[in-house]
């Protein structure tokens, strides 16, 4: 088998040489509870930036080690099976699935697929149908505070990438009567506007985004789904309405640097949010797991109806999966970034 491996960790912007691929040998027998399975897909995630320090600044993520094997979202199919409720065949996932071709892992710690729920399309369940996509959905119905026939307009800052993408149509889906994308190429804002229904999508390299924003949201901005942080941020929130919301999902701009998360806002921005009465509350998918399995039965209809569009980018095998980490981090990938180890 072959494996990937973490050789460093620090601040700054992370590139593929801090990776290495080895081939291992694996034990030929599984023990009890075991079962040995083939990897199809992996996930390469913004949140893994933070597990390449010792010092993660999160609670519920460990830091990868030093010359150990990379984890992190795959899906595999099982080979062979020493676990009561799986059985050879069976298309199984995990949020810690080791960078590996072939992997020894404990039956009780992988969730078995159906693969139908999604149309046959295995990859979706480690974005749309998975955790990227329970982020947007609980993001945007835990602190989004949407209502149907209220008028608000969302805005989603790295709106083309695996949970934004999926976060603007679900805001629609949800009620927003105006969803307005911020991304950072003409494709990716052609792309949100024609494929996934925004309403509009600003190109943050080009013009005067603030005018842009204040343009495209002449009623102001009721809730905004915040991808990146940063100045962008600061950007959106300086326009946004009394009582409004912020639904803190990601920080991307500021994970290369060593900050709090998340990341404490500038003094005048802090002091409109205040004035406003805007909330910014950190949130995190895994505090509402009681709600995982009603929601990824909501997301999966909504794929399989056609109402929730999915993109992904797709490169092949593991030996690139450091690339695949690195394009992700600076905004290659449209949709979500997903690895395909072997078909």
């Amino acid at each position: 088998l072959f494996d990937f491996k973490i050789i460093l960790g620090k601040n700054g912007v992370p590139v593929a040489e801090n990776f290495r691929l080895e081939q291992s040998t694996i034990a030929d027998t599984i023990q009890a509870g075991q079962v040995r399975v083939k990897t199809l897909y992996l996930s390469v995630d913004p949140y893994m930036r933070c597990r390449m320090n010792e010092d993660t600044g999160s609670d519920y993520l460990q830091p990868w080690q030093v010359s150990e094997v990379a984890d992190g979202g795959g899906v595999g199919v099982v080979e062979e099976s020493k676990h009561d409720n799986l059985a050879k065949g069976d298309f199984v996932t995990s949020f810690t699935w080791p960078w590996q071709t072939v992997a020894i892992l404990d039956g009780s710690l992988l969730q078995k697929l159906v693969p139908q729920l999604v149309n046959g399309r295995l990859s979706y369940f480690l974005g749309a149908a998975g955790i990227t996509g329970l982020t947007a959905l609980l993001g945007v119905r835990e602190k989004g505070h949407v209502a149907v026939g209220a008028n608000q307009t969302m805005v989603v800052s790295g709106a083309a990438g695996a949970c934004g993408s999926l976060a603007g149509q679900i805001g629609r889906l949800e009620g927003c009567s105006r969803v307005v994308g911020i991304a950072g190429t003409d494709e990716k804002c052609s792309i949100l506007v024609q494929e996934m229904g925004f309403d509009a999508a600003i190109n943050y390299k080009k013009g005067n985004v603030a005018e842009q924003l204040r343009e495209l949201c002449p009623g102001g901005v009721d809730v905004y789904f915040d991808n990146v942080g940063g100045d962008i941020s600061d950007t959106v929130i300086s326009q946004m309405n009394q009582n409004s919301h912020i639904i803190l999902c990601g920080q991307i701009s500021q994970y290369n640097k060593d900050v709090p998360y998340p990341p404490p806002l500038p003094p005048d921005i802090e002091k409109i949010q205040k004035e406003r009465n805007i909330t910014r509350e950190r949130f995190l998918v895994l505090n509402y797991m009681d709600k995982h399995e009603a929601s990824v039965l909501q997301l999966c209809q909504w794929i399989q109806e056609g109402k929730l569009k999915v993109r992904e980018t797709v490169v092949e095998g593991l030996a690139n999966i450091g690339a695949a980490f690195q394009s992700m981090m600076s905004g290659g990938n449209i949709g979500k970034q997903i690895v395909s180890v072997s078909k």
